[in-house]
């Protein structure tokens, strides 16, 4: 049995019994997280939640024949880690943790089989998942394309789509726990028959708007895209491994199987079909209109998956940063990286202590999580993958005055993603010496490449970090802010309260320090969120104060690569674009991140949607909903 040391109470003196958060922040906690009664009156203040949450986990710690004294001792180390903000858990654990329902993971990947049984299967399992507030990963891959024979009854099936549409209605009718819709991810495979309807589903905006959708493409498809781009494009029926060219006269959206044509080897299509280049094509005008599909590539995620003789990866969860093998679930928690900074570095002893916690806290989370399904339970508790990340990282920049666009600020991110990758892996090998190894352990990665005891298959992972940032009072994930002040719409308690305008703390106060903080510059900081327009502020400050919109498109992709070099899983990150980019720099992203080594990529440009969260409107008005 560990004993906690000292590190591990290094900073519990100048820790506040109760946390210090923001309006925005208990605003966020009353709507989404506090429990109540069924006539919906609180019956728990923010100190009560993380106190519920520290005593449920340390319960963990009996199972390992600590006595009561230490998992009271654990409890005080958990309340602190979280009342402090130094550390968050995902919000299923939050909500969930000490209560009835106990479902403490985000992130699930649930096999979609081909056939009516299977597939109605997954779609209940989804339910059960997110009425608990998780997010589900769903490959479609492996049902029959469009007008495919069906032997049981003779007919025809009509595809994946339309399957695809019955998750999406499922979950619009599950709301989620505490007030959330249900977030998916759903993929395809590019060599998919029917990839082309799959790219153009979410043409219209209100069709699948609880999906983000992503086609995994191997390397060897990106290889041909470079090496003969006007090569056909070959998709393969999952059923019959049968391989198809795809007709440049389809309708995308109405074609089946047998509109395609027989792909014979050694002889070229008899009529016009798709090239590889013309695929491209098709993702990147599609990203570029509507954000969407993201690229996934997905023989980096198996060539990472740490336990290969399990299985092999298909699917993420709904926001890329956790691949995972079928049925498999994932915890997340965050460490707010703003919090460490003192006079121009890091605390890295601080740092190292909270990462030695933080992977204790997920750990014991496994253990007293209730899964909403056996075959989530068995495989989650086989390969114990935890997901420790980070929030603040574009605060951490501003306090250490370096530029997120720079290359001491792509070099900040590799260094302190290498510290707490290393350090969680020491841990969780320090909790395996002390626990045991993950039980999938032999034959593993960690087995027979690394020579490596370890608790956990995975450690890190980069997750959004949306409302979790806010309670934290800490820029989101690693990404760089939106916006430096704007107005905030959060879930309110009375419809007559108005949106407050947020400051960046860390702008405000180098604002006052200079003498030229005052609600007139603000107002004119919220009209666009940026610094940029606001000429007479010092140079050095513009240049560090950059938003998301002020950086050029690459180092958006080059900070997300830094991550990904010391990061078990993936890394959750938007490549922000201007409303004016062109599809030409869309596709300028995706082969940069394939190129730095991403395991995935997202753009987004400004105003391709008519309702995005974060917008500056025509008026001059920055708002995050």
């Amino acid at each position: 049995m560990m004993e906690p040391s000292a590190s591990d109470s290094s900073m519990s003196a100048a820790t506040p019994a109760a946390p210090d958060l923001s309006e925005n922040a208990l605003r966020v906690l009353r709507a989404r997280y506090l429990m109540r009664d069924e006539d919906g009156r609180l019956l728990e203040s923010p100190a009560d939640l993380f106190r519920r949450v520290a005593r449920a986990v340390a319960a963990a710690e009996i199972r390992y024949e600590a006595a009561e004294r230490l998992r009271q001792v654990w409890e005080e180390r958990f309340y602190e880690l979280m009342v402090s903000r130094r550390f968050l858990p995902n919000s299923p654990t939050l909500m969930n943790a000490g209560r009835p329902m106990g479902m403490l993971s985000a992130c699930f990947v649930l096999p979609v089989g081909d056939s009516i049984e299977e597939i109605f299967d997954a779609i209940k399992h989804v339910a059960l998942i997110q009425r608990a507030g998780g997010g589900t990963g769903l490959a479609f891959d492996r049902l029959r394309p469009s007008g495919d024979f069906i032997r049981g009854s003779g007919g025809t099936t009509s595809g994946p789509i339309s399957f695809w549409r019955a998750f999406a209605e499922a979950s619009q009718a599950i709301q989620q726990g505490a007030f959330r819709r249900g977030a998916n991810m759903g993929m395809m495979y590019i060599h998919h028959p029917d990839i082309l309807k799959f790219l153009h589903a979410k043409q219209d905006l209100e069709s699948f708007t609880n999906y983000n959708i992503s086609v995994k493409v191997p390397d060897q498809w990106m290889a041909g895209l470079r090496a003969d781009p006007d090569q056909p494009h070959l998709v393969i029926n999952p059923r019959t491994g049968r391989g198809y060219y795809l007709p440049r006269d389809l309708n995308p959206t109405q074609y089946d199987i047998h509109a395609l044509l027989p792909a014979t080897p050694g002889h070229p299509p008899a009529r016009p079909c798709y090239r590889q280049r013309d695929l491209w094509d098709v993702i990147v005008h599609q990203a570029w209109q509507t954000g969407e599909p993201g690229l996934v590539f997905i023989d980096r995620l198996n060539a990472d998956n740490p336990t290969p003789h399990s299985g092999r990866i298909e699917a993420t969860n709904p926001c890329g940063e956790q691949p995972l093998l079928d049925y498999e679930a994932c915890n997340l928690g965050s460490i707010n990286l703003a919090w460490f900074v003192r006079g121009g570095d890091l605390d890295w002893e601080a740092l190292a202590a909270t990462v030695d916690l933080s992977v204790r806290f997920l750990d014991d989370v496994i253990d007293v999580n209730k899964y909403p399904l056996p075959e989530v339970e068995n495989i989650s508790r086989a390969n114990r993958k935890i997901g420790l990340g980070v929030m603040g990282f574009a605060d951490m920049l501003f306090r250490l005055n370096v530029p997120y666009d720079s290359e001491a600020g792509v070099a900040w991110g590799e260094h302190v993603m290498r510290f707490i990758n290393e350090r969680a892996h020491q841990y969780s090998q320090q909790l395996a010496e002390q626990r045991g190894c993950f039980p999938n352990w032999s034959g593993s990665r960690w087995e027979t490449t690394h020579h490596r005891p370890m608790r956990n298959a995975c450690c890190t992972s980069v997750a959004p970090t949306g409302t979790l940032s806010i309670i934290a009072g800490c820029s989101s994930g690693i990404e760089p802010v939106y916006a430096l002040v704007f107005r905030r719409h959060v879930l309110r308690e009375h419809a007559e309260q108005e949106p407050m305008i947020e400051v960046n703390p860390v702008l405000e106060s180098a604002l006052k320090q200079a003498g030229l903080f005052t609600p007139g510059l603000l107002e004119r900081i919220a009209r666009s969120g940026s610094v940029q327009p606001v000429t007479e502020l010092p140079d050095d400050l513009r240049r560090v104060f950059v938003t998301a919109l002020d950086i050029a498109p690459a180092w958006h992709v080059r900070m997300q690569a830094a991550f990904q070099r010391h990061c078990d899983a993936a890394v959750s990150k938007t490549v922000n674009l201007p409303a004016g980019a062109t599809t030409q720099d869309v596709a300028a992203v995706f082969q940069l991140a394939y190129d730095l080594g991403c395991k995935g990529v997202t753009v987004y440009r400004d105003r391709c949607r008519p309702q995005q969260p974060m917008r500056v409107e025509a008026e001059g008005c920055c708002e995050v909903v």
